[in-house]
């Protein structure tokens, strides 16, 4: 015969508590399901480890702060203009130097050499045209004999024809004879014609043979000339007072023609070289003004030139210093605020921060009034300058944002700030 079994107290007791845990366990899903739902993605992160700043109303100045090097604004390089070795070094690289000062003595056989041949040329032509000049001057002194003798020859016959005609006639001598002397009176007025052509031609040629040889002798002084100045060049002088930098040579060294030796700088005349990022290529003008403490005293500068040249994401400016100035070393490293407009505006400012590197300036978490959470909103950034971001939407004054970098949260839609 079955007996029936009964539930005892202790079982129901047992069952009542399962269905107390799994109606917990579905209650906690529920409010996770919920509060997930409404907020996003969650991530805890703790206060100390964040930067948090406060959007504060108040002027903007668009200006950038910059660092640049002072460097002479007048430089004049210093280049070898003949090769050679470097036989003697009379100054050494930072001195003061006047103008026409040696400061480097050179060596150069073959242009020695050079000149030596050059100026055999120049004494062989000079012989050359010696021995001509004076040969055409025999050659035009013969000729003028030649002349004398003529015309002594034609006044020897025309006295014998005036004495030879009235004897002729009287028939003392015979006519033949009268004949021969007429004959040789044309015969030497013939000659006489001819010896002056001859002397005129000669003359001629003598005059341009002349003065080509004396054009070739004054191209060939030319040459000799600009040989000895590149000798005389090989003691290297310095073009203008300044200092002497970037000299650095060794002796015994070779230096080809055009070499670069150093530089040299007009004293008391700098200018600032600053390096700009490429993102600023479009907005920095020629003149633009920049402010410049020194000592205290702050200097209006202007923007002098511009090389839009990008190199390593960056490109080049420069700017005059004023020449009260006499702290300033070449080389030095000042800092300067290049101002992108002239007066400050009123705007919204947030802290500039590493946010942006993973935002790109158009979307923070906004810490709520409790600070126990903070959420994501989109916003939009102006311009920068050193310290803040000017905001244009999605935020109000006094409202805190986190602006350190959001590298392990920015996934996340809330965040849960743990105290």
């Amino acid at each position: 015969m079955d007996k029936k079994i009964t539930k005892t107290s202790k079982f129901n007791a047992r069952r009542t508590l399962m269905l107390v845990g799994v109606v917990a366990v579905i209650s906690v899903i529920a409010w996770y399901w919920t509060n997930t739902s409404q907020q996003g993605r969650v991530q805890k992160v703790n206060l100390d480890n964040l930067v948090v700043s406060t959007v504060t109303s108040g002027a903007f100045s668009d200006s950038l702060r910059l660092r640049g090097n002072i460097q002479p604004k007048t430089s004049l390089y210093l280049d070898t203009l003949v090769g050679g070795r470097v036989e003697e070094k009379l100054v050494e690289q930072g001195e003061y130097v006047t103008k026409g000062q040696p400061l480097l003595r050179l060596s150069n056989t073959s242009l020695q050499l050079d000149v030596m041949g050059r100026e055999a040329q120049v004494a062989e032509q000079l012989n050359f045209l010696r021995n001509t000049q004076m040969t055409m001057e025999t050659n035009r002194l013969n000729l003028k004999r030649d002349l004398l003798e003529i015309d002594l020859q034609l006044a020897h016959l025309q006295r014998k024809l005036k004495q030879t005609r009235p004897l002729v006639e009287k028939g003392v001598l015979a006519r033949e004879q009268l004949l021969n002397l007429e004959q040789d009176h044309r015969y030497f007025e013939q000659r006489k014609l001819l010896t002056l052509q001859r002397q005129k031609q000669e003359e001629s040629i003598r005059q341009l043979q002349v003065a080509q040889l004396e054009d070739s002798a004054t191209m060939l002084q030319t040459n000799l000339k600009f040989a000895r100045q590149n000798l005389a060049n090989l003691l290297v002088k310095a073009p203008i007072s300044g200092y002497l930098s970037d000299f650095t040579i060794e002796l015994g060294e070779s230096k080809a023609a055009g070499s670069r030796l150093g530089q040299i700088d007009i004293p008391k005349s700098y200018k600032l070289v600053v390096r700009v990022d490429e993102y600023y290529l479009n907005q920095v003008q020629l003149g633009m003004p920049a402010r410049l403490m020194v000592e205290g005293q702050s200097h209006e500068l202007n923007v002098s030139k511009i090389d839009s040249r990008v190199n390593q994401s960056q490109f080049q400016i420069e700017l005059d210093l004023p020449k009260g100035l006499t702290a300033l070393k070449r080389g030095q490293s000042l800092d300067i605020d290049l101002m992108f407009s002239s007066q400050d505006q009123q705007s919204l400012l947030l802290s500039r921060g590493a946010f942006v590197n993973s935002t790109g300036g158009n979307w923070v978490f906004v810490l709520s009034p409790q600070r126990d959470r903070a959420i994501r909103r989109n916003i939009q950034l102006g311009k920068k300058n050193q310290q803040f971001y000017q905001v244009v939407s999605g935020l109000k004054a006094g409202e805190r944002v986190i602006t350190s970098a959001y590298n392990t949260f920015d996934n996340a839609d809330t965040i849960k700030v743990e105290l």
